[in-house]
């Protein structure tokens, strides 16, 4: 018996030993207690950016968290921030898989969510090249220019028939889809033969619903076993989706190519205009047919439908429902504006550089709502530390961009509606203002995304008085989406200015619509 002891005594000792020496136990970032099998679900709440600041506001700006099955990683101060996208850019340059990524990207060919590597800077390489450079955002400008007198001139035509109160929601989305559409394919996505208002909405709608994703957490992502069982159907609702929108992009694609084997002349659109996505991307597929595959070509023309519409229009409508509730910094920019750019023309891109409030204004409510406040997720491809912590290998990294931009500790009076304070800090922001992400994965459409959110704006207040419907402020709870829209749709009262009747008559001759 006294032998067995001393066995037992012998294996204690080394177990450890080698504990001591050889098992690496990690030093963990801050977590709240977790329950069994579910982790800190249950601590999310309505909100999942704000119930994220909450429990950043108890634990620190660096928080771990268990989803399931997953592991999650909370930043929401700039020093952690600027550690994850310098020193461990590479390592967290990943998204994370998941269920509507595995139905809907085409096999991770998305630009947004392809593994970093060489299939990832190709496809990123090519939409900048294509979309995103000096040189092709120059040559979209008209695009972009002509849809936003369009939106100008139907607000005209409404207040006209003396309906002074108009809903911007829709006007706003329908500005920025046609300004994709026009994009990749060369046409509107609601016609120009389509006579009223009530046929639009329910095109628009039903465009709005293949692309739009209103889909907060899917918890197929976090106990996959539910995915199995077919959890409420998610999968299948999914996929039901994926095949209407596959044959959406695929009649957009098969448009394109019967034109090019019918007449050599291919240009739909006037010849000042910028070359279709999809007529550049099907001649870049002839000559490299085993890389650019139609699946290849549908996952660059989704995310530009997934990503820019959306976000654009809950900017516009934000920045408009600030603007009504301090009407003194509207009176400012209407004045910037009227000193720039008069009352003989209408805004354009090339005055941009002259309206440096206009651009306050902007990052300011891109501060106070960002459209997407936790960014899109990044993924640990090993492990790695942030901040002195271990984060291992696997872990999906969330940026909580919203808690960041209110932190009192990083901006004075974080709160307030301040465009003021962007004043003389043009790229300089640093790591504090990360409304379009940091690193290799930030959005690469941020150019053409404020381009469009400041000409709309401007040529809005240029053209433009602007009310609240009645005296109350603006409503400005937010609703629960992986985007931040507003939980209730802008209404506001338009009344076209006396010195901007000229211009805004001359228009009604070009709006379709």
């Amino acid at each position: 018996m006294e032998t067995l002891y001393y066995c037992l005594a012998l294996l204690l000792s080394v177990l450890l030993i080698f504990k001591h020496f050889f098992y690496h136990n990690p030093k963990l970032p801050p977590s709240p207690l977790a329950l069994p099998i579910i982790g800190h679900l249950h601590l999310i709440k309505n909100s999942f950016h704000q119930s994220l600041e909450c429990l950043a506001s108890q634990y620190g700006p660096i928080l771990f968290l268990k989803f399931g099955t997953r592991s999650i990683l909370v930043v929401s101060s700039p020093s952690a921030v600027e550690e994850c996208f310098t020193k461990n850019d590479i390592i967290l340059a990943n998204r994370p898989r998941n269920m509507l990524s595995d139905i809907s990207t085409y096999n991770y060919t998305t630009f947004s969510m392809a593994p970093y590597g060489h299939l990832w800077r190709s496809l990123r390489r090519l939409a900048v090249v294509e979309l995103f450079s000096s040189n092709s955002l120059q040559k979209s400008s008209n695009i972009r220019e002509e849809e936003i007198h369009n939106l100008l001139c139907h607000l005209f035509k409404v207040s006209k028939t003396g309906t002074l109160k108009v809903e911007l929601k829709y006007w706003f989305y329908l500005l920025t889809f046609n300004i994709i559409t026009r994009l990749v394919a060369g046409k509107r996505c609601v016609r120009d033969a389509v006579a009223g208002m009530d046929l639009g909405k329910q095109i628009l709608e039903e465009i709005k619903r293949k692309f739009v994703s209103r889909m907060p957490l899917n918890m197929c992502d976090f106990f996959p076993i539910l995915r199995w069982f077919g959890y409420k159907g998610l999968e299948k609702s999914l996929i039901k989706l994926h095949m209407e929108r596959d044959e959406f992009l695929q009649g957009l694609i098969d448009e394109f190519r019967r034109k090019r084997t019918s007449s050599a002349n291919i240009n739909i659109v006037t010849n000042t205009e910028k070359t279709p996505l999809i007529e550049a991307l099907l001649s870049i597929q002839e000559s490299e047919p085993d890389f650019f595959s139609d699946a290849v070509i549908k996952s660059i023309i989704i995310i530009m439908f997934f990503a820019g519409p959306d976000t654009t229009a809950i900017t516009l409508e934000w920045a408009i429902s600030l603007l009504l509730n301090h009407p003194e910094v509207l009176e400012k920019l209407r004045a910037e504006i009227d000193n720039h750019v008069g009352h003989g023309r209408l805004l354009d891109e090339t005055d941009l550089v002259k309206l440096p409030y206009l651009r306050c204004i902007i990052n300011e409510t891109l501060r106070l709502y960002p459209p997407a406040p936790l960014l899109l997720p990044h993924c640990s491809s090993e492990d790695c530390t942030v901040a002195g912590y271990d984060i291992p290998q696997g872990t999906i990294l969330l940026v909580n961009a919203w808690a960041m931009h209110r932190d009192p500790k990083v901006w004075e009076e974080p709160t307030k509606f301040k465009p003021e304070r962007f004043e003389g800090m043009e790229g300089r922001e640093g790591y504090k203002f990360i409304p379009f992400g940091m690193g290799r994965r930030a959005c690469p459409g941020a150019s053409m995304g404020i381009r469009t959110v400041s000409l709309a704006l401007g040529a809005l207040i240029q053209c433009f008085e602007w009310e609240k419907v009645g005296q109350e402020k603006m409503e400005m709870s937010q609703g629960s989406r992986i985007t931040m829209p507003k939980a209730e749709s802008l209404k506001a009262v338009c009344i076209p200015r006396q010195c901007a009747m000229k211009l805004l008559s001359q228009l009604e001759h070009t709006c379709f619509v």
